[in-house]
């Protein structure tokens, strides 16, 4: 009898605790669809990435981002609220709840993914570190080596500094790190001249250059040190959430593939006899309900920013980058959707 009362109590406890962690399951997901509003963190101004217009207008492909999840969750690309913050203030705005998700060119390593309470979802955007000079002031570099002891001006908060010192000493150079809070800062500090070169992202670095009335007077050297794969970042506290953030990013790459726009989504929805486009457009398959949401999702977030060639057309090409590893895999590049089955 005491074996079967024990049995009963410990079955009894297993149940409620399962619906207990159902209760608790997906607590970002339950806070955007309670206020009706995807909370995203962003660049403070990186062009083509995420920066405000004169009417403090989002736009980049990192805001793409924020408003195919938002088309996809709350049925609209305009249900998002943008959080500007410095490379300092990103992750604790992240840990602390302020914010839903980090969707500003942060790369994705394996410290950020273990020790942070963090998860990334996918690779949005393939990058590396570069350098760039003031080529009227130093005609003479023309490669990193030229820089030996020389001041490189670097944003605090970043994983740029470490990178410069790693790479140094593998070369037997030395680089004099000139610190500064913030990427405004930073490149304005180089460009006063306070160092004899700048280092981030060669993303970062076309964003700046792009801006400059003097642009030639600026050559950005031939090597690249580092791996920079740009990604979403979430907290590690819901899987729902997570699913959807991924799925996201392989559906904008999966239309790239497959031919479906901003533009005619709806007609290949109707019309096309593709498995694959099937499956996307929600025309066949349950791979909405399986995310918690309706078939429509995927054509929600493509009528709201295009397929991912679409965004990086539109945001990225005009910074003068090629495709390159973020072309997708039979293009010659890095992207390459997830099979939607």
């Amino acid at each position: 009898m005491f074996k079967q009362k024990t049995l009963c109590h410990c079955l009894a406890a297993l149940t409620l605790g399962v619906a207990a962690g159902s209760a608790f399951a997906g607590p970002t997901l339950d806070a955007i669809k309670q206020r009706g509003t995807l909370v995203c963190g962003v660049h403070t101004g990186l062009t083509g990435f995420s920066a405000p217009d004169k009417t403090g207008k989002y736009a980049g492909i990192d805001v793409d981002y924020c408003k195919a999840l938002a088309a996809a969750i709350l049925g609209s690309a305009d249900k998002v609220k943008y959080v500007p913050l410095t490379a300092q203030q990103r992750f604790t705005a992240l840990q602390s709840g302020e914010i839903d998700l980090l969707s500003r060119n942060t790369t994705w390593n394996s410290k950020r993914d273990t020790t942070m309470g963090s998860v990334f979802p996918g690779v949005w955007f393939y990058d590396g570190q570069a350098f760039v000079i003031n080529s009227k002031k130093n005609p003479k570099v023309k490669k990193l080596a030229d820089l030996n002891k020389a001041s490189v001006c670097v944003e605090t908060g970043t994983t740029t500094e470490r990178n410069m010192a790693d790479y140094a000493r593998a070369n037997k150079l030395s680089f004099k790190p000139v610190v500064f809070e913030g990427q405004e800062a930073t490149e304005k500090a180089f460009q006063s001249g306070r160092c004899d070169a700048y280092t981030t992202d060669a993303s970062g670095i076309a964003a700046m250059l792009v801006n400059l009335p003097n642009r030639s007077d600026y050559t950005v050297l031939p090597e690249i040190i580092s791996k920079e794969p740009l990604a979403p970042m979430l907290r590690r506290n819901d899987q729902e959430f997570f699913a959807i953030a991924r799925w996201t990013i392989f559906a904008l790459q999966q239309a790239e593939e497959s031919g479906v726009t901003q533009a005619n989504v709806l007609r290949m929805k109707a019309e096309s006899k593709d498995p694959a486009v099937q499956r996307l457009t929600g025309a066949t398959g349950e791979i909405g309900k399986g995310l918690g949401l309706d078939a429509d999702w995927a054509v929600r977030a493509l009528q709201a920013v295009g397929n991912y060639g679409e965004s990086f057309e539109r945001n990225i090409k005009p910074l003068g980058l090629a495709r390159g590893m973020n072309a997708l895999w039979n293009k010659g590049g890095l992207m390459y959707p997830m099979p939607l089955d």
